[in-house]
């Protein structure tokens, strides 16, 4: 769960205020302690990650995207060799999505992908 900043300030204030240990702000605020040793540390969150996706080469994901339109996401990660996690957020990266679209009156559906269009 995220706080706001201002309840994280004022928590450590009453904290430091009231000399409580992380244990009695825990039983006070109803905040896990693990959360409160974080903010003693840096009481604003995190915003942005320290570094970028770096190991799914966007290329090559495009081109397997193009190759085998219906595969699943675990037959993309093994050819790539990667998790399947990290192929479902590269695709979202590449903004790629399913659209299931009738494929015959018997309303079965086949997966066709979507890459955006380039501009």
């Amino acid at each position: 769960m995220t706080y706001p900043i201002s309840f994280r300030r004022k928590v450590l204030s009453v904290r430091e205020k009231e000399n409580l240990s992380i244990a009695q702000v825990d039983k006070h605020f109803g905040v896990g302690m693990a959360s409160v040793m974080r903010w003693i540390k840096t009481p604003d969150p995190k915003t942005t990650r320290n570094k970028p996706a770096t190991k799914i080469d966007r290329e090559m994901l495009a081109q397997d995207v193009k190759n085998y339109l219906d595969a699943y996401q675990y037959e993309r990660a093994k050819r790539l060799g990667v998790s399947t996690q990290g192929i479902n957020h590269a695709l979202k990266r590449l903004g790629v999505t399913y659209k299931k679209k009738p494929a015959s009156p018997q309303s079965q559906r086949r997966r066709v992908a979507y890459l955006p269009a380039k501009n």
